[in-house]
């Protein structure tokens, strides 16, 4: 199986167009633009009909079968695109995709579309069947550290050069928000066709909507990012988050932080991440957090968030997000005074 990114797609299709495609990932504007891809390469090759069905409990099986099996009078070649339900795939969903997996031909591109793939799907009959000769694009959103790089490649592809302050400017304008970022760039190439942009010309003319989202929060904060996490806490208070529903996420993080902390003393951390189902793209974050945070920064946190809680149970007016704010700073190792805390 060939492992790409979405913007290494095209290239690969130029090169040979594969029987099966899987597109993972949890990026609209990655899965659509992929999904575009692979349909205009089959079109040039004459793959005329295209079929789509979302698979469900209602699925009708037969049908999907029967396109396999004949052929139209007028377009001998198709596409079938599926969509896989969120979360594993059923028992029932499995056991048909794998009786499909023997009626596929050389007239026949299959495209597979998900959420998320998860270790459950790689294992699964006809996952394992369709593999060797099928492509995974990974679409999920680029993290924060890949964003710049992403943003680059895609200008680039529009013979638009940015410089890095008017990259990073982007980045920052809509981190969250992978489709307006999009237009954005479509907006510049038609202002400055060909240009070199600086800093100047894409501030003019870009707005700030990124799409930050209290785990945006929760994350800088656990990072020791202290700018980072005042600035996506404004965000959330513009955008009138419920502060209950802020602390009792916060409260399942740190309370996390302070049994892995507690019990790293005695056993290997991966031993404790395995036990608890702890996902993979979480562990380096956690690990760093529990060798930064001490105990005693742990137990002030969760003194802070006791007040908090406290206070929204008894006081209708109480405006949490200063005590918001100093919670952040004391996950990133920053000293606040005393009677913040206790209150």
């Amino acid at each position: 199986m060939i492992r790409l990114y979405p913007d290494q797609l095209l290239t690969n299709l130029k090169a040979s167009c594969f029987p099966c495609y899987f597109l993972f990932g949890n990026e609209p504007l990655l899965l659509q633009e992929s999904e575009d891809y692979i349909r205009k390469e089959a079109q040039i090759q004459q793959f005329d009909e295209h079929f789509n069905v979302i698979l469900d409990s209602n699925t009708d099986w037969e049908e999907i079968f029967n396109l396999c099996k004949t052929r139209s009078l007028f377009a001998s070649r198709q596409t079938l695109r599926l969509i896989l339900p969120d979360g594993n795939t059923q028992a029932v969903i499995s056991d048909k995709l794998l009786q499909l997996t023997a009626l596929l031909h050389n007239n026949l591109v299959l495209i597979l579309r998900g959420s998320k793939l998860t270790p459950a799907v790689e294992k699964c009959g006809w996952f394992k069947a369709l593999s060797p000769t099928a492509v995974l694009v990974s679409c999920s959103t680029p993290e924060k550290t890949q964003l710049p790089g992403w943003v680059a490649r895609r200008a680039k592809k529009m013979k638009l050069a940015l410089d890095d302050a008017a990259c990073h400017l982007l980045c920052y304008a809509y981190e969250g928000n992978l489709l307006a970022l999009a237009q954005a760039l479509d907006r510049l190439l038609l202002i400055y066709p060909n240009a070199h942009l600086t800093l100047s010309q894409v501030k003019a003319t870009v707005n700030d909507t990124s799409d930050l989202t209290l785990f945006h929060w929760i994350n800088a904060a656990i990072m020791g990012n202290s700018k980072r996490a005042a600035r996506v806490l404004y965000q959330l208070q513009l955008k009138t988050t419920e502060p209950v529903i802020l602390l009792r996420i916060i409260q399942r993080e740190v309370l996390l932080l302070l049994m892995l902390k507690r019990h790293a003393i005695i056993e290997p951390i991966y031993t404790l991440f395995e036990r608890h189902k702890i996902s993979q793209n979480r562990r380096s974050l956690l690990t760093n957090a529990v060798s930064r945070l001490t105990l005693s920064q742990l137990k002030d946190t969760i003194a802070l968030m006791n007040k908090i809680e406290r206070s929204l149970k008894q006081d209708y007016s109480y405006l949490a997000w200063s005590d918001f704010h100093a919670l952040a700073l004391l996950l990133c190792g920053k000293s606040i005074p005393e009677v913040m805390i206790n209150g």
